[in-house]
């Protein structure tokens, strides 16, 4: 099998992005551009990355610090010939180089694999796409046979190529040897001044070798960002593309174009997604679980039949079966319900484990804690977890009651069955099959009058 190396060239500014970060590291569904092309390249199976960097390139290899890839700086920005020549040294010969761009986030693995197989049989192929308006991209330039002759950059176009729908999209592979003879041949008399990568193509239609063109399934996989507004394009077809999976995966979605994912979603069967829902890492969906709009899910399984409703934010939690959570629910890291859990509006958990059929319905915090099962937690109750050093827990017994306002003050247990008085400040463990409570004395002052301002 012929070696495999991709070289991602990733060292420019992008000024237009009117950013002191490089541009690279913009997000797209909440990752790095970079980080896209990496994974795809990875995708390819057994090829070795290089990444070119140059504006913020410390940033960038901190940002990218678990990647798996081999770096080279290119401290003087001289176009992208230069780039990849830089890389070059590091490329023996025999090897089929895969030339990719570290703001075009989007190209599909088959698409490349594709290519990469060309460049093999035929000495280099190209990814180009007819686009409705090519501004801002170099021209494919063909005989009267339909072969390539050149690619002809946008500064450089005469009126009748400027014309040419066909646009290159800068990926392409070729053997290393070759290719490194094509690059030390490049000139810099151009309008930008620079080595352009492009002109290996002449060089190799001289040779009389065959240029090879591969199409794109779409588009939109093979644009790059240059600004904000080309970045908000595609995290758009981005998007569009990963909701239209998870219908076919059995997902109803409310609105797919009101749908953003920054990482993986797996659904089961007769899910139901409404409204302006944001999923975030890995996310795991039952059959039949249901996500009110609004809400932000992050690093969660949610287990069947279980309903999320509106505006809820979950991160970090395992939530079984047939379980009811929200409106206005936050789950935080490390909570475990089972199943027929009830969490209501505005109750929060941390580090939290709560048994089957248990409930807290409104108002609650409940975290750092042991909670068993069909416990009722009451409205305004709290467990005062931290001491401001240390966490404590809080360890509830089955079927116990915890009366409205309560404040369990960590660490102590409430014992099986036990019935805490609303209102009470529970600082000791309470005994089972009992009611506890603190309470002062009630009293009334006659004829007391309410302060007023003068």
């Amino acid at each position: 099998m012929t070696p495999l190396h991709v070289v991602i060239l990733a060292a420019g500014q992008g000024r237009r992005m009117r950013s002191r970060l490089p541009k690279v590291l913009h997000l797209l569904a909440g990752r790095p551009l970079l980080s896209h092309v990496i994974d795809a390249a990875n995708a390819l199976g057994g090829a070795r990355v290089h990444v070119v960097h140059g504006y913020g390139g410390g940033i960038v290899r901190e940002a990218m610090a678990g990647a798996d890839v081999e770096w080279v700086e290119q401290s003087e920005q001289l176009g992208t010939g230069h780039a990849l020549s830089l890389a070059m040294p590091g490329i023996p010969d025999g090897s089929i180089v895969l030339v990719l761009y570290g703001d075009v986030p989007l190209v599909n693995s088959g698409t490349l694999h594709e290519t990469t197989t060309l460049a093999a049989g035929t000495g280099i192929a190209l990814i180009t796409t007819v686009v409705d308006d090519p501004s801002g991209y170099g021209r494919i330039v063909r005989d009267s046979n339909g072969n390539v002759r050149a690619i002809v950059e946008e500064r450089d176009v005469d009126e009748e190529q400027r014309a040419i729908a066909e646009i290159n999209t800068g990926i392409l592979a070729a053997e290393a040897g070759r290719l490194r003879n094509w690059l030390q041949g490049l000139s810099r008399d151009n309008a930008q001044g620079e080595y352009y990568l492009t002109d290996v193509v002449a060089r190799a239609v001289k040779e009389g070798l065959s240029v090879r063109t591969v199409p794109p399934e779409a588009s939109e996989e093979v644009l790059g960002v240059n600004d904000r507004v080309q970045l908000a394009a595609l995290e758009r077809f981005h998007q569009r593309r990963v909701a239209e999976t998870l219908m076919r995966e059995g997902a109803s979605l409310a609105d797919p174009a009101r749908l953003d994912v920054r990482g993986r979603v797996q659904t089961g069967s007769d899910v139901f997604v409404d409204v302006n829902v944001v999923f975030e890492g890995d996310v795991e969906l039952g059959d039949r679980v249901s996500i009110g709009p609004g809400c932000v899910i992050r690093d969660t399984v949610i287990e069947r039949d279980t309903e999320v409703r509106a505006h809820c934010v979950i991160e970090g939690a395992h939530i079984g079966v047939g379980c009811q959570i929200g409106p206005f629910a936050r789950l935080r890291q490390d909570t475990r319900l089972s199943r027929e859990v009830r969490i209501g509006n505005f109750v929060e958990t941390k580090n939290a484990t709560v048994g089957v059929g248990s409930k807290a319905s409104h108002l609650a915090y409940i975290g750092d804690s042991r909670v068993g099962s069909d416990v009722n937690v009451g409205a305004g109750v709290v467990t005062c977890n931290y001491d401001g050093a240390n966490k404590h827990t809080t360890v509830i017994g089955d079927n116990a009651f915890i009366g409205s306002g309560v404040m369990l003050v960590a660490p102590v247990t409430v014992h099986a069955g036990a019935t805490i008085g609303a209102g009470s400040a529970i600082g000791k463990d309470a005994p089972p099959d009992a009611l506890t409570l603190t309470r002062s004395t009630q009293r009334t002052v006659a004829n007391w009058k309410r302060p007023r301002k003068g």
